[in-house]
């Protein structure tokens, strides 16, 4: 139940536009939430305990009011309001209100959403991104968490909610640690405070419940933890840590029957992937300067994306891992069966070398956009500029389809040049070359 505001009361933003209270939408350890409208808009706004209402929380509001949000995907504090209605006492702030379609890792974790890979790949780029740039103007998120983080199941879109507790870093006061489970060793120790090098280390663990709907630290030894209290959690998480799949560690593998998502997902991913996470949680968990940083996650999870094919059986999604590709790839993880590769497009800068080009799969729903094929606009997924389609009287070819607005030229098989104008398809053959502008490729099979 509500206890701080009147239902159906009005309130003063700090540039003294009326707030009328619709809402109550929930409450936590600093205070309640209610949903309200500015002028016929909904936003969200927080009213902060009693207790909680501190100068220091007034003044840290109004400093990430000032700076703004770090870039999309923020429901950053938009203004302060101070002027209580009558009896009531404290502040609160106005933010973005979280959209339906925002769903928690929460709902992954109790299988209310079932995204797909794809989609798991891009809210993991746009989390690794998001606490780029937040970290990028030196400031630090020190509660990173799936209570506080939100995507899309049909897009991967993400909301980042509860800005509040951000802080410059290596100033971060309030008594704010993080979220059991996601709060770095050397916090969970007594040895540090918050910072970015800490984010990292929740990024990572929020990254590893995002694809294997696991906790990385936990295996046998917290399975044979018989009273899990504070003590029992400061050596799972802080003195004693250890990787359930570490390379040169066995002593918490994940058991069969108790910690079966963490065992099904791993072998699925490529091993770039896997290996990043085997950094993140060996030296990583020891060393602050050898997590991995967020513009390696996000080099990672767009390569995660492109390296999609289907079964053709039972058209679950597999990943082409290009480190194990030397024979011909292993059965579908879902049905067992033989997989075979569709077309792929290797993609480098004109007279660039094979070696390390970003490889894109050409399965029949495969779109490019600017991040393939404008290197100034790395991560940019807004417009597609390129489509797989099938030919609309031979179903049996295939075309990657010129959705932008400049001329591509494709030398084909026989050596001869083309130009693919605006709207016009190159074929789908092995050994087609593309200069499709500010990239080249060519496609492989």
């Amino acid at each position: 139940m509500n206890q701080l505001l009147t239902l159906g009361s009005t309130l003063a933003t700090a540039s003294g536009h009326p707030c009328t209270i619709e809402t109550f939408l929930g409450g936590g350890g600093q205070g309640e939430v209610y949903r309200v409208l500015v002028e016929g808009r909904p936003f969200a706004l927080k009213w902060y305990f009693p207790q909680q209402a501190t100068p220091a929380q007034r003044q840290a509001l109004a400093t990430l009011v000032d700076k703004g949000p770090p870039g999309a995907g923020f429901l950053w504090p938009l203004e302060l309001i101070e002027a209580p209605a009558p009896g009531t006492a404290g502040f609160g702030y106005l933010m973005p209100l979280r959209e339906a379609r925002h769903k928690g890792l929460v709902d992954l974790m109790k299988r209310r959403v079932d995204p797909s890979f794809r989609v798991l790949s891009l809210a993991g780029l746009q989390l690794a991104q998001a606490f780029l740039r937040l970290h990028a103007q030196g400031l630090c998120y020190r509660d990173i968490s799936f209570g506080n983080v939100f995507f899309d199941p049909a897009t991967g879109e993400i909301a980042v909610c509860d800005n509040d507790n951000v802080a410059i870093d290596g100033q971060g006061g309030g008594g704010i640690l993080g979220t059991p489970r996601f709060i770095a060793p050397e916090i969970v120790r007594g040895e540090a405070a918050p910072s970015t090098q800490t984010d990292l280390f929740s990024l990572a663990v929020l990254l590893f419940y995002l694809f294997h709907v696991h906790h990385p630290l936990e295996g046998s030894r917290e399975a044979a933890i018989k009273c899990f209290d504070l003590p029992a959690m400061n050596r799972l998480y802080g003195t004693e840590p250890c990787f359930i799949f570490d390379p040169a560690d066995a002593g918490n593998r994940p058991l069969p029957g108790l910690h079966d998502n963490a065992l099904a997902h791993w072998p699925i991913y490529p091993q770039f992937l896997r290996d990043l996470f085997t950094q993140a949680f060996t030296a990583g968990l020891h060393d602050p300067a050898e997590r991995v940083r967020e513009s390696i996650w996000s080099s990672a999870l767009a390569r995660l994306a492109d390296s999609i094919f289907y079964c053709g059986q039972c058209g679950a999604e597999n990943f082409y891992d290009a480190e194990a590709a030397a024979g011909p790839p292993g059965p579908c993880w879902s049905c067992s069966r033989p997989l075979t590769l569709p077309y792929r497009l290797r993609l480098g800068s004109p007279g660039g070398r094979p070696a390390g080009r970003q490889v894109v799969m050409l399965n029949h729903d495969t779109q490019l956009f600017p991040h393939h094929l404008d290197p100034g606009r790395r991560y940019d997924f807004s417009q597609p500029l390129a489509a797989v389609q099938q030919h609309p009287s031979d179903p049996g070819r295939w075309g990657l389809k010129n959705l932008s607005g400049a001329k591509w030229v494709m030398t084909g098989t026989d050596g001869q040049l083309r130009d693919v104008e605006p709207g016009r398809s190159a074929a789908l053959a092995a050994g087609v070359r593309l200069n499709l502008g500010q990239v080249e490729g060519e496609i492989a099979v």
